[in-house]
């Protein structure tokens, strides 16, 4: 078993079929890590969805409003770039209470996965770029509202900057932002996030992890969270179909890594979701955010010898 648990439900998948987005994932990643031995099935938990009062800390009771009563605008549902439905809501009131489930395990076991989440493109008064809400500022609303935790970091590797990650936590002294990222990639604009790595198109695996160690040397140095939220995007790897950086399996691998290892050296509690992926094959994407729950079972298991020795 893993010394931590994967949250994930069924109503995850939007099953939105040739879709760029592959909302399938979800499912996709769940089975991968059951048929290669990563996990069991006693290793998953199941969501409840976020209540509306968790949602409405950080979005605007009438975007909230028009989500549950299906009358958002059409200009408001081209900018989602998903198809609207009831299904659509749901699946985000669940990745949201996913991400919450996620924080409470990391809090309480120091590490926990979402197999799900991440839409980091969810503003307070609109979604955005495959973005409903944002399960994670969701997530960080209601441990700091149930004063579980006063201070957090996020730490977001998605290929697009995290724009509604910054919009809602600007101004914010209890919350970490740093976003790494294309440049010249959506969104545009792009509001500041606390650090902005803004890498030119094609870089590879050497200098985007040089970039990534220096900067979380400086915001770990910098401030103290007590929990780390790591948005692991797919979609910097070289055959994504909407990036433009070159990075590989192995070097997105390392990167998982390189994050887990700060967060372990510091003892800080890290919960992940996911976020973008659009490989050119499906199982490359797959793999890519199955990888990363590999990167955290290697990283819990430092942890817990640690601790042994240290005893």
């Amino acid at each position: 078993m893993l010394p931590f648990k994967l949250i994930y439900g069924e109503g995850y998948d939007l099953h939105l079929g040739a879709h760029v987005f592959p909302s399938q994932k979800f499912r996709l990643i769940h089975n991968r890590l059951l048929s290669a031995g990563v996990a069991q099935a006693a290793d998953f938990l199941a969501p409840e969805p976020a209540t509306d009062d968790d949602v409405l800390r950080v979005h605007s009771p009438d975007y909230v409003r028009k989500l549950k009563a299906g009358s958002l605008s059409r200009a408001e549902i081209l900018r989602l770039e998903v198809p609207y439905s009831r299904e659509l809501v749901d699946a985000c009131w669940l990745a949201a209470g996913g991400s919450i489930l996620a924080g409470r395990r990391a809090l309480s076991d120091g590490w926990a996965a979402n197999i799900g989440g991440g839409f980091h493109h969810a503003c307070p008064d609109h979604g955005e770029g495959f973005c409903v809400i944002h399960d994670v500022a969701v997530a960080i609303r209601h441990l700091q509202f149930d004063r579980v935790i006063e201070r957090a970091m996020v730490v977001d590797t998605d290929v697009h900057q995290g724009n509604g990650t910054a919009e809602i936590f600007r101004g914010d002294p209890s919350v970490f932002t740093l976003s790494i990222h294309q440049e010249h990639n959506y969104p545009h604009p792009k509001p500041p996030s606390t650090v902005d790595i803004n890498l030119p198109d094609g870089i590879g695996d050497d200098e985007y992890l040089a970039a990534l160690d220096e900067h979380l040397s400086r915001a770990f140095a910098d401030f103290s969270p007590q929990l780390l939220f790591y948005v692991a995007g797919a979609d910097p790897y070289r055959e994504d179909q909407l990036g433009g950086l070159a990075l590989t399996i192995d070097g997105l691998a390392r990167r998982d890594a390189l994050v887990f290892d700060y967060a372990q050296r510091r003892g800080v509690p890290v919960a992940s979701t996911l976020a973008g992926g659009y490989a050119r094959k499906l199982e490359d994407t797959v793999s890519i955010h199955a990888n990363t729950v590999v990167a955290m079972r290697s990283a819990a298991q430092l942890s817990r010898r640690s601790r042994s020795q240290a005893s």
